[in-house]
């Protein structure tokens, strides 16, 4: 039994729900997002409540119902509140420059490192070593984020990296002085 699944999402104001056949579109504030459903999941909206159901027990089909359900709960608070990540690099001369579309990253290799801020999301430069991340896809923002996180790990000896902000690296001691 899924509890994930069976849970009834309510539809807040400014946010507009729309299902055909196993089409599900939301529409809100912040922009418009479409997600396919399986056939074998059936997704009802009554007044602002949306529920999610499914026709059999087989095990694919009980996955999908829950994770029907999330994705719809995650696209409707994309487009009425939106979804936001915040980096942070530590380093000496480590930092981001955004310019433009194009994020260009100093991470400690002999040439900078430049990402094109894919369409639908916007990065905020807050400070030199500081980058927030916002969009209406939860998948579009995280997936943006672990890119640039990918760059340059934290490591766990001097704690050098791109991490997420409040992120906690547990560090190594490191070799100790012989006697």
């Amino acid at each position: 039994m899924s509890r994930i699944g069976n849970r009834v999402l309510t539809i807040p104001e400014k946010v507009e729900v729309i299902v055909n056949d196993n089409q599900v579109n939301v529409k809100g504030p912040k922009g418009e997002l479409s997600l396919g459903v399986d056939k074998n999941i059936k997704v009802s909206v009554e007044e602002n409540k949306i529920t999610v159901t499914r026709n059999n027990d087989i095990k694919k089909v009980k996955q999908m119902h829950g994770t029907t359900n999330a994705l719809i709960a995650n696209m409707i608070k994309g487009v009425s509140e939106g979804f936001e990540k915040s980096l942070e690099i530590f380093g000496v001369g480590y930092r981001f420059n955004l310019k433009g579309k194009v994020l260009e990253v100093s991470a400690g290799y002999s040439h900078k490192i430049e990402l094109e801020v894919p369409e639908g999301l916007t990065v905020d430069a807050v400070s030199a070593t500081e980058i927030t991340i916002r969009g209406i896809d939860k998948e579009k923002v995280g997936k943006f984020a672990a890119e640039i996180r990918e760059i340059r790990k934290p490591e766990p000896y001097k704690g050098k990296g791109i991490r997420y902000k409040g992120e906690h690296i547990r560090r190594k001691e490191g070799k100790k002085a012989s006697k």
